[in-house]
């Protein structure tokens, strides 16, 4: 086939329509922008903007009022050229088989970024868990892991914890994948319990993986951390967890947003105090150390730092206009739209992408697969030794790949990625 008559091939997929400022279409305007970087390898990058395999199920459950609920459940594998797929479990309403491909297209990128062995995969079941017990939840969870059971495996596909979900859910995949196929297999998944062969540090190492490339990048930038001013929307694992170790570090957290309010304080805001005041049940609204601010007041807060670690699409181009800060650290995948992208470089803003700055989960989870096939496990301290280590190498080498060809540290990372993914590709040939 030539060069020509391929590319008539290269239309859009029939089963998508992405929107622009949507999670897949961010991905393929991103995979766009890194093209003309990859030389030779740019005429293998179609393959990047389509999934390698979609898996779309049904996940029937009886509903505690004995009613059958349905619910949709997705695993994508978008690339595995380099490796097994990875990447977590997300559950939320608001889930689509889009977000669920643009996800998993994210993890090739970070998963190859910073050198892991895996490819890109992603999954997600669409539904409120705050409008179901725990009991229905774990029928979901058992459910939607029967179903994509045969495409998940320890040497295939391993899942792991996303929004919403946790060691516990982790626990009753691995448990589910093993009734089923009368295998101990504690490596089919990662963020398991620890006494199930999860990893110590695997909690928090999202996180943690946030502050070692905030604290490296604060460092490259010449500010100071010490009194650095941070802003952090979103106050899940990711942020929460940050936001403690920044806080530890010397720096001032002065303003949270969560999915429920705001809050700000320009001296600093008491970290342990307000994740006390959460575990009430409550969000960060109505904290009585803080004044409480309306929702889209928090892009205009004053702050040196801003860490996005909510949900995708949250720091859109008017956002960007507004923001004072001058560093961004994605905690949460794909939070910067492409336009935004733009703004911030024009303004001066350096942003460390999300398939660098929040891949310590992803980090840990690889100490964790290892761990659980050697069955020897490492202390805590080995472990977030060994995780600075990596992702600090994988920034230093993003941040001269970056100077090195005059672009911004996203378009080095997927340059990177990128040629790791496709020239894995090419010497594996096309089979048959």
């Amino acid at each position: 086939m030539t060069e020509n008559r391929a590319a008539a091939f290269h239309v859009g997929l029939s089963y998508v329509r992405p929107d622009p400022a949507g999670p897949w279409g961010t991905f393929l305007e991103q995979v766009e922008r890194v093209t003309p970087h990859l030389g030779e390898l740019a005429d293998l990058a179609e393959t990047l903007r389509r999934p390698k395999r979609i898996l779309v199920v049904d996940v029937p459950i009886e509903m505690d009022d004995g009613s059958i609920g349905h619910f949709e459940g997705f695993r994508v594998q978008h690339n595995l050229s380099r490796g097994p797929g990875k990447g977590g479990v997300r559950f939320h309403p608001g889930v689509t088989l889009e977000e669920v491909m643009a996800l998993a297209g994210w993890m090739t990128i970070k998963n190859a970024a910073v050198n892991l062995p895996f490819g890109g995969a992603k999954g997600g079941v669409r539904l409120d868990p705050k409008k179901l017990s725990k009991k229905e939840i774990e029928r979901i969870t058992r459910r939607y892991t029967s179903e994509i059971g045969p495409i998940i495996g320890p040497q295939q596909d391993i899942p792991a914890p996303d929004v919403n979900t946790d060691a516990q859910i982790m626990a009753w995949m691995m448990d589910t994948y093993a009734m089923n196929t009368g295998l101990a297999s504690t490596g089919v998944v990662t963020g398991k319990p620890v006494n199930l062969g999860g990893s110590l540090g695997r909690a928090a190492a999202t996180g943690r993986g946030v502050f070692v490339i905030g604290r490296d990048a604060l460092r490259r930038l010449d500010m100071n951390l010490e009194g650095a001013r941070i802003a952090i929307q979103g106050f899940g694992n990711v942020g929460a967890c940050a936001a403690a170790l920044f806080a530890e570090a010397g720096a001032k957290i002065v303003a949270v947003q969560d999915s429920r309010g705001a809050v700000a304080n320009a001296a600093g805001l008491a970290v342990a105090d307000l994740l006390d005041h959460l575990r009430g049940g409550a969000g960060v609204a109505g904290f009585p150390q803080a004044e409480t601010i309306d929702r889209d007041a928090f892009w205009d807060v004053a702050c040196d730092v801003l860490i996005p670690a909510a949900l995708e699409g949250q720091l859109t181009a008017a956002r960007a206009e507004r923001i004072t800060a001058r560093l961004v650290l994605e905690g949460a995948n794909g939070p910067t739209l492409p336009e935004a992208d733009d703004i911030l470089a024009g303004r001066g803003i350096i942003v460390v992408p999300d398939v660098i700055c929040n891949a310590g989960g992803v980090t840990v989870s690889y100490f964790e697969w290892v761990q659980d096939f050697a069955s020897y496990f490492w202390t805590e301290d080995e472990i977030n030794d060994r995780l600075a280590e990596i992702l600090r190498g994988a920034l230093r080498h993003i941040w001269e790949t970056a100077e090195r060809r005059n672009v911004s540290l996203r378009t080095a990372a997927f340059i990177v990625a990128c040629d790791r993914v496709l020239t894995a590709h090419k010497e594996r040939g096309l089979y048959p």
